[in-house]
């Protein structure tokens, strides 16, 4: 009897700790989102109220207009800038909002159409985005000269190497067949500027982590 009674509040000592361990679990899981919310917050404040004002290049402010946008959105106003600028960007805003015309004006004033080499990289999570950000670029990018290729699944590989070899200033595409070109050699990167990841969050989630690492490897370091 006195053994059993000299056990029990051990076991109330093992269900405190559990507890307590319980706890302290909660505050690190708390304290982690409040380090990411602290992350995330915008630190950036320069805007442009119109596409005049964000210094581009005179054909790319054309295919500006000649596409149809008169004014940026929040997300253009804000969004363009520090890339241009050289700065790691998170942009977040809802669809529909002008992303797409912000990293496709951003890329374009980034590269120099004087040099058949491969400056900017998109991906993004499915065949159909690629290929309408591909669009977009093409379009905006008309009196630029720019030249783009659409790198997807579902399409020829040989049509791939050949637009790759013949030289491209652009490359949109999906993860897997990117990183199948630049692991047989195709994608050369090493005169790479700007390196974009539309739907980022969509995109881990769908498991393509691995492959955006394995990307990266082939990143030169001041992308």
């Amino acid at each position: 009897m006195e053994n059993k009674q000299e056990d029990q509040p051990k076991i109330a000592d093992a269900g405190e700790e559990i507890e307590e361990k319980k706890e302290q679990t909660e505050e690190e899981r708390l304290a982690e989102e409040e380090a990411n919310a602290e992350y995330l917050k915008p630190n950036w404040t320069e805007s442009a109220e119109k596409f005049d004002d964000l210094g581009l290049k005179e054909e790319i402010l054309r295919g500006i207009y000649g596409y149809g946008f008169n004014k940026p959105s929040p997300i253009q106003q804000k969004g363009i800038l520090p890339i241009i600028q050289g700065h790691d960007t998170i942009a977040q805003a809802q669809s529909g909002t002008g992303k797409t015309g912000a990293f496709t004006i951003a890329t374009l004033q980034t590269i120099d159409t004087a040099s058949s080499h491969i400056q900017g990289l998109i991906i993004a999570p499915t065949r159909e985005l690629s290929l309408q950000s591909a669009f977009v670029i093409k379009s905006i990018g008309e009196y630029q000269g720019v030249k783009i290729h659409a790198c997807v699944g579902g399409t020829s590989v040989r049509e791939d190497i050949k637009a790759l070899k013949s030289g491209t200033h652009v490359v949109v595409g999906t993860p897997g067949r990117i990183h199948d070109m630049m692991k047989k050699g195709f994608f050369k990167t090493d005169y790479l500027r700007l390196f974009v990841m539309d739907e980022a969050d969509e995109m881990l989630d769908k498991g393509f982590k691995t492959q955006i690492q394995d990307i990266f490897k082939f990143l030169p370091g001041d992308v």
